[in-house]
């Protein structure tokens, strides 16, 4: 009998290293989008107490109002910018989240042809068992036909 053998188990071992390099990559981009949103969150809350000092300043001085009106400006750039880097970090987020789809579907395509040539093959296997198991059964029964005739015709 001999052991199964999956003729595309490379193929398979190599989908697999797909799917873990997509999950990756897809993680990685996560990491980026959180990144930016952190990036925003603490632009925000820098624009707020800056908002908030300048405010509490006493005496509040004409510069120190066009510095305020400068660094609100400066900070609708950032905002800005972060914003478009969000939407391409959104942009690459949706493409690695269809490349990690496609890379489960071809793995998990190649994981079902295991497990049906898997089952084949314990089907074929259990069905040559079970014939050699009756051939065995054959073989004694017909011993035991032939040694009882023997002794009868010994006794006759």
């Amino acid at each position: 009998m001999t052991t199964f053998q999956f003729p595309l188990e490379k193929a398979l071992d190599w989908r697999r290293a797909q799917l873990g390099l997509a999950e990756v990559r897809l993680q990685r981009q996560l990491a980026a989008l959180a990144g930016l949103d952190r990036a925003r969150v603490e632009l925000e809350a820098m624009g707020r107490r800056t908002e908030v000092e300048v405010r509490d300043y006493h005496p509040l001085a004409g510069c120190d109002l066009s510095a305020l009106g400068s660094f609100r400006l400066l900070v609708k750039v950032r905002e800005r910018d972060l914003a478009a880097k969000r939407v391409e970090c959104q942009k690459e987020l949706a493409a690695r989240q269809a490349a990690l789809l496609e890379a489960r579907r071809r793995c998990r395509l190649l994981e079902r042809l295991k497990e049906r040539r898997w089952a084949e093959w314990q089907l074929a296997r259990d069905r040559d068992l079970e014939e050699l198991a009756s051939d065995s059964y054959l073989a004694q029964w017909t011993r035991r036909q032939t040694g009882a005739t023997g002794s009868e015709q010994e006794q006759n």
